[in-house]
């Protein structure tokens, strides 16, 4: 899962990524202007938006994410306590709100509780074949048998079973998987995938995931592709 912070306080953003880092892609924007670009190109599962940002209202830019269609469920942290501040922020198109300050703690589970009103196809529990996949504990058995990944390889995993019998390619995969400006290798969705492979189908009859040759990859248990 992937998460965009738009906030200018480098100490929280680091905080942030130190506290939710094992469960989440951060990425991060310190400006309303780079916090809607990203919105607008990125593929973010929550947005964490300061209504204080150096060049805009975080309200102001709720809304011009609303307008945009962009249906991604937003957090805001507020220092304000007035509750019209609050009525305006959820009229704004917000989802939920916290107060400055706030415990990490609190905000992981406003976060699980998004995730739980999230639509209908964002299921907390994913299958494919004999595979399955707990998303909030991030745990993955197949055919019965534990399997442990690591964090990359776990998001790879549930991208491609969310998007399963539809290809991917390799630039979607970093797109969901990767901070926007990790350092990144020419060929480390394929390492990835190697890693993954070896745990999810070498052990087992069936490979689930498929090379689309040239393109990336898609997971399909049907013998041949």
């Amino acid at each position: 899962m992937k998460l965009l912070v738009i906030d200018d306080n480098r100490a929280l953003i680091r905080s942030l990524r130190d506290f939710l880092g094992k469960d989440y892609v951060v990425d991060s924007a310190e400006t309303a202007k780079k916090g809607l670009q990203r919105t607008f190109v990125g593929n973010y599962d929550v947005i964490i938006l300061d209504i204080c940002l150096p060049d805009e209202l975080g309200n102001n830019v709720c809304r011009k994410i609303r307008k945009a269609g962009v249906t991604t469920p937003i957090i805001v942290l507020t220092a304000q306590n007035a509750v019209l501040s609050r009525v305006e922020l959820l009229n704004s198109g917000a989802d939920d709100y916290l107060t400055k300050p706030f415990s990490l703690l609190e905000l992981r589970a406003r976060l699980h509780a998004l995730f739980r009103r999230a639509p209908a196809g964002y299921h907390a529990s994913l299958s494919f074949a004999d595979l399955t996949l707990d998303i909030g504990k991030r745990h993955v058995q197949r055919a019965g048998q534990d399997i442990h990944l690591r964090r990359k390889e776990f998001d790879i995993l549930e991208y491609l079973v969310r998007n399963s019998g539809q290809v991917v390619t390799r630039a979607m995969i970093i797109d969901h998987v990767w901070e926007s400006d990790a350092d990144r290798w020419n060929n480390t969705v394929d390492v990835h995938i190697k890693h993954l492979r070896d745990k999810i189908d070498r052990p087992f009859n069936t490979p689930l995931i498929k090379t689309a040759y040239g393109v990336g990859y898609v997971m399909n248990d049907i013998s041949v592709i």
